[in-house]
Parts: C-alpha cells; sequence; structure tokens
C-alpha cells in the first residue's frame, strides 16, 4: 500500500487591509449586529505607564479609581495624575480595540439630557461668536469640526457664517447621517491624527473646532499637531476643554461627569495646552473660562448616583430630584463661572504664517 500524503494545513485568509478614511457616502439603513460585551477588559489595556504622558515625570499620584458608570461595561479604571505638570491621565490607557469597544454608539441614557447642554444651540453659537471678536478675523471659507457627532455645531455656527463651507470629522458613523441631513459638506469617518487622513487635509482649512475632544483622543499631542496640519496659515484653532483643575473635579470625585471613565483618557490644564500651542508657533489669541463653564455638575453627578444604585424602573421617580440640582446648578452658575468652580475651559490660538 502506498503511504497517504500527509495533510498540510491550510494557510490563512490574507487579513483585508483597514480602509483609510474618506468623505463619506450617506448612510444605509443596515445597522451593524451588536458586539458581545467582553467578560474581561485585559484585552482592551496598554501596560500601566511609570511616567507622565506630557511631561515624563514620575511624581504621580492616584486621582480616583471608578467603574463604567454610564454603560456599565465591565472593569475598574483608574486616573492618575501628575505631580508636577498636573496633567491627568487614564492609566493604564485603552488599547485601540477598547477604545474602539467603549466609544460605540450607545442608546442615550440618564446622563443625554445633561450632555445636551454642553452641545445647545445657544452655547454653540456663543462659541462660534468667541472668534469674531479676534481682531482682524476674516469670514472663514472652510471650516473642520472635529469630534463633531451629529454636527450640532456646524448647524448652529452656520447662523453666523453662512458663505462657510462646514466640514465634520468623528470616530463613528454619527457624521455620516449628519452628512446626510445637511448640516456639513463633507464627513469624514476616523481620527485627524490618522496620517492617511492628515496628508489629504493638509493646509485646507481656514478655522478648525474641537469641543470637548481632546479628552477621548489617545494622544492630545498628536491630535493637536494634526489639528495644526490641517489649518491654512493664519487660520484659527478654536477648543473647549474639560479643566481638571475644578474643584467639583476633587469635590465629587468620580460622580464628576468631566472624569468620565473610561472613555476620557487625557484632561488636559490650560497652561500645558497654551505651552504646547505656543511651542508649534501658533499666537494663544484669548482663553476664557467664564462662558465655556456648563452648569450640569451636581446635576450629573446625582444622576449618575442614582443611576447606579437604583433599578431601571424607578428612575423616573428621581425626575424632581434631579430637576432641583439642575436648578442648584444653573443658579449658582453665573457665580461660579467666575471661580475655582468652573469646570472648562476655551482657547483660541492663530497659526502663525512664519
Amino acid at each position: 500500500m502506498q503511504p497517504e500524503p500527509s495533510k498540510q494545513p491550510e494557510p490563512p485568509a490574507p487579513a483585508e487591509p483597514a480602509e483609510p478614511a474618506v468623505p463619506a457616502q450617506p448612510a444605509t439603513k443596515a445597522e451593524p449586529p451588536a458586539r458581545p460585551e467582553p467578560r474581561t477588559t485585559a484585552p482592551f489595556h496598554d501596560p500601566r505607564r511609570p511616567d507622565c504622558p506630557w511631561c515624563g515625570s514620575r511624581r504621580l499620584r492616584t486621582r480616583l479609581r471608578a467603574p463604567d458608570l454610564r454603560h456599565r461595561a465591565p472593569g475598574v479604571f483608574v486616573v492618575e495624575e501628575c505631580r508636577d505638570c498636573a496633567h491627568t491621565f487614564q492609566n493604564p490607557r485603552l488599547t485601540p480595540q477598547g477604545l474602539a469597544f467603549h466609544q460605540r454608539e450607545f442608546p442615550d441614557d440618564q446622563v443625554r439630557p445633561l450632555l445636551d447642554r454642553v452641545h445647545s444651540a445657544r452655547r454653540h453659537r456663543a462659541a462660534a461668536r468667541a472668534l469674531l471678536t479676534c481682531p482682524g478675523f476674516p469670514e472663514p471659507e472652510s471650516w473642520l469640526d472635529v469630534g463633531t457627532g451629529h454636527a450640532r455645531f456646524p448647524e448652529a455656527a452656520r447662523d453666523l457664517f453662512p458663505y462657510t463651507s462646514f466640514d465634520g470629522l468623528d470616530p463613528t458613523p454619527r457624521v455620516l447621517r449628519a452628512r446626510t441631513a445637511g448640516r456639513i459638506e463633507e464627513a469624514y469617518v476616523g481620527r485627524l491624527a490618522d496620517p492617511h487622513l492628515t496628508s489629504r487635509l493638509r493646509a485646507r482649512y481656514d478655522v478648525v473646532s474641537m469641543f470637548h475632544h481632546l479628552e477621548h483622543t489617545p494622544d492630545p499631542r498628536e491630535e493637536l499637531r494634526a489639528a495644526l496640519t490641517v489649518l491654512r496659515p493664519g487660520g484659527h484653532l478654536l477648543l473647549e476643554v474639560p479643566d481638571p483643575a475644578c474643584a467639583f473635579g476633587t469635590l465629587l470625585g468620580k460622580w464628576w461627569l468631566p472624569h468620565g471613565q473610561p472613555r476620557h483618557a487625557h484632561l488636559v490644564p490650560p497652561d500645558n495646552l497654551r505651552a504646547e500651542l505656543e511651542a508649534h508657533g501658533c499666537t494663544i489669541v484669548t482663553t476664557d473660562r467664564r462662558t465655556a463653564h456648563t452648569p450640569y455638575d451636581l446635576s450629573a453627578a446625582l444622576t449618575l448616583a442614582l443611576a447606579h444604585v437604583l433599578p431601571a424602573r424607578l428612575l423616573r421617580a428621581t425626575a424632581p430630584l434631579v430637576a432641583a440640582a439642575t436648578a442648584v446648578d444653573r443658579g449658582l452658575a453665573p457665580l461660579l463661572r467666575r471661580t475655582r468652580f468652573s469646570n472648562a475651559y476655551r482657547v483660541i490660538a492663530r497659526k502663525e504664517t512664519g
């Protein structure tokens, strides 16, 4: 008998290359299948780093440990603070796989009405109007809103800049639907720091805006460099960022909404952000804590706490408590926005032509 030939293992199918970010096409109605929840978060974390990602100091302190209070994904997340430069960051940070998992689109939750205050049309118009106070600021021809989500900011800003072409970029497919709805002209799915996208958009825009976006990025410095790359010389960068020095952060701890674990990877102090922009040749036009403050700290903390301890069927009964906390937030806002309780700041920087 002839011996049977040994069976060779079939070669694995080649992996499909990742598609680069390209101008979006209208979204289809088909929704992707839901991904199963992981039983462990171990593959979702990089090794813990012993030094500050901003200044390199090894003098770190644990600021808080927190679970996912909004969506109850598994795991406990650690936020550390640098004792030298005050940069606050998630450590260990999420891997790209973990970041993609935790930044998926979720159904509206109890916190959504509070987040809508950050993205209200009135606040967006006020932020856009701040550019009009910049000396010699011309009407921009093109504007890119990074982390645009449903593109509510471009929709509101168009009232003040009717002849400006607004584009949007977001890591989620929300930006596709925003383009279909006519809120933006071009849509990009991905991250601005993707070299393919950065080179494609190089020097295309007069204004780049980022509202509560830097805290979601794996590397804020890389994101800032990408923003300056796609700006034209003389263009303006408009940023709004949570302030890690806000007294509410200390008072409320893990219940302070800007701590936002696991989605918020970095909280950048204003001095660090200004110094970084100046190091890249930018002129700081203005820094404003007062108008960037959003009155939601107490009501958001109460909402998170109630959702954490009560079953969903009982949450509706707590609406009067949340409404009372909201009234307190709004009543105190004119005073708090002028103190260390201001929870955010706005920076406008100009990219110089030299």
